[in-house]
């Protein structure tokens, strides 16, 4: 996932033909502990290793059920004046406690208040965590197809080489660009890192403002995502809950919470996995037929994991060959 922000491997396990229990449904959002989701029975550690049996070592089952935890703790509300200036509050649930993490210039100005404000919010604690259980099993489905095709070592065919790269393969792009609010950091590359690459100083600053609040954290050290495994699992989790205007998030495409507008109609865009591929890396992969190769790759580890989650997608509007892609 290479997109930039709009705002200015092994260890060998044989693989387990069972259908996974699945029950994120009935926790209730921002409340998850690590030991509730156990007992829950939202995945235990040796179904996530069989998913990802040649995953790195990086990649635990404790990382990611902690990011979980971590994540559901937050709520961040985005108020946009004029079109342009824009404020983030960001909500702890655990203490109630609300602080404003990022005010653009000009956001109280007379100019910015003369259009109405557009507000949204982000519920990191909604992460397959919807009323249906059907609709989380699908959503957890589709989450691990795109980190499992990022991360993969090449297309086996077998959807058994998911989270074996914690970086892309060519760390040698700084991927930097001008960006007033998150500019880069001096010597620093924010190349694809983590389950879903995030790339861009933009997407790290803003990423790093959202999860820890404030954007110092990842612009100065984006290696971090490298480093320590719940904070790469939390920066995957951010990019699938967090819309990035005019793309909807992965989240409320595959969970049916986003209807398309009459305009988004036109362009083939539907809910369903198809979308969240046009999300996460449309500019490259959609709008170019059935044929395209990484978009089958994402199809078939979709696939593959509704079976091993024991869930269904029969109305699968999976492929975005027909969809006009977002732009970078």
């Amino acid at each position: 996932m290479t997109l930039q922000a709009p705002f200015k491997p092994f260890i060998l396990i044989p693989l387990l033909l069972i259908a996974l229990s699945f029950s994120c449904g009935n926790r209730s959002a921002g409340t998850t502990k690590l030991s509730d989701a156990k007992q829950s029975g939202l995945l235990t550690e040796q179904q996530f290793n069989a998913l990802f049996p040649n995953r790195d070592r990086f990649y635990t089952y404790k990382a990611f059920m902690q990011a979980i935890d971590e994540m559901a703790a937050i709520k961040i509300k985005i108020t946009r004046r004029a079109y342009q200036a824009l404020q983030m509050a960001r909500t702890d649930k655990k203490t109630g406690k609300t602080t404003v993490t990022r005010q653009d210039e000009g956001f109280n100005e007379d100019w910015a208040r003369s259009k109405p404000d557009s507000v949204y919010y982000i519920d990191y604690g909604l992460f397959c965590n919807e009323k249906d259980a059907a609709i989380n099993k699908r959503e957890v489905a589709a989450f691990f197809a795109h980190i499992a095709h990022e991360t993969r070592h090449g297309i086996n065919g077998k959807y058994n080489d998911g989270l074996m790269l914690k970086t892309e393969a060519d760390t040698t792009l700084p991927y930097v660009v001008p960006n007033d609010e998150y500019p880069p950091v001096k010597g620093k590359k924010y190349y694809g890192r983590g389950p879903l690459q995030l790339s861009y100083n933009g997407n790290y600053g803003y990423a790093s403002h959202c999860i820890f609040g404030n954007k110092e954290t990842l612009l100065n050290n984006p290696e971090l995502i490298e480093q320590d495994a719940v904070v790469a699992f939390k920066t995957a989790i951010y990019f699938w809950m967090t819309p990035q205007s005019p793309k909807p998030s992965a989240h409320d495409a595959i969970c049916g919470k986003w209807q398309p507008a009459t305009t988004e109609k036109a362009k083939g865009r539907v809910p369903g996995f198809g979308s969240t591929i046009n999300i996460v890396n449309g500019a490259v992969e959609c709008g170019k037929g059935d044929g395209q190769t990484n978009m089958q790759d994402r199809i078939g580890f979709y696939r593959h994991f509704l079976k091993q989650l024991g869930a269904a997608d029969n109305n699968c509007a999976c492929s975005c060959g027909s969809m006009q892609a977002y732009a970078y």
